[in-house]
């Protein structure tokens, strides 16, 4: 098996080291791009599984590299690099096509943690199975029937559309608009999407309070937990 190869956009040497050696420690191919154009011009030439992409790039920040990967049609998952305050950077992203983020500064566990959610994610998007499965959570998306720990659950039409969406993204971090328009199909008040996300999580989670399923990435959107393995 061919070890997949990883594409690190980043303008600072000392990540990319870093970003190198511990990606290869997992045996991870990886490629370095120092800014936007070597990133495209890489991209031209080989084939990589994933995007590592800093968002604070010189020239064609990481916004734009971002916006021209997807508008030339490449579907390799991308995990930005965000500083941590940067709330409305982490939404404009994960709005133009990014699959994740992870804040700076960040553990590497964390990175490969994601770097695993997103292949997974694709993985699932090329051969979507019949059976999603997360914990005790089990959606026959044939039938469309929800169980949990084998209980069915009722849900309503609107429920089953908001939670049917999570699972074609399941692992991913779904923006509070992108929700909105693809379950409502207009610009609705966030504050209705909270209470749906609540009424599922009063049927889907062990404790509601403190959810394992659902969760939140703070002013950002929500995350369905990755299918099991």
């Amino acid at each position: 098996m061919n070890p997949l190869k990883i594409l690190v956009v980043d303008d600072e040497p000392a990540i990319r080291r870093f970003l190198k050696t511990s990606l290869a420690t997992q045996g991870y191919t990886v490629i370095e791009a120092e800014d936007g154009k070597a990133a495209l011009e890489t991209l031209k030439r080989n084939t990589v599984d994933v995007i590592v992409l800093d968002l604070g790039l010189p020239g064609l920040d990481g916004f734009e590299v971002l916006s021209l990967v997807r508008g030339a049609g490449f579907t390799v998952p991308v995990i930005v690099l965000s500083v941590r305050a940067d709330e409305a950077g982490k939404v404009r992203a994960l709005d133009l096509g990014a699959d994740d983020y992870v804040t700076k500064p960040f553990g590497i566990d964390e990175l490969l943690a994601r770097i695993r959610a997103a292949m997974r994610h694709r993985l699932q998007q090329e051969g979507e199975k019949p059976i999603f499965q997360s914990g005790d959570l089990t959606v026959d998306l044939v039938r469309r029937l929800v169980s949990v720990s084998g209980h069915e659950v009722k849900l309503t039409p609107r429920e089953y559309d908001l939670l049917r969406l999570m699972v074609a993204h399941a692992g991913k971090v779904l923006t509070h608009r992108f929700i909105l328009h693809e379950v409502w199909g207009s610009q609705a008040d966030v504050q209705y999407l909270r209470i749906y996300v609540r009424t599922l999580r009063q049927k889907l989670e062990a404790d509601p309070e403190q959810p394992r399923l659902i969760l939140t990435e703070q002013g950002v959107g929500y995350r369905l937990r990755a299918p099991d393995a």
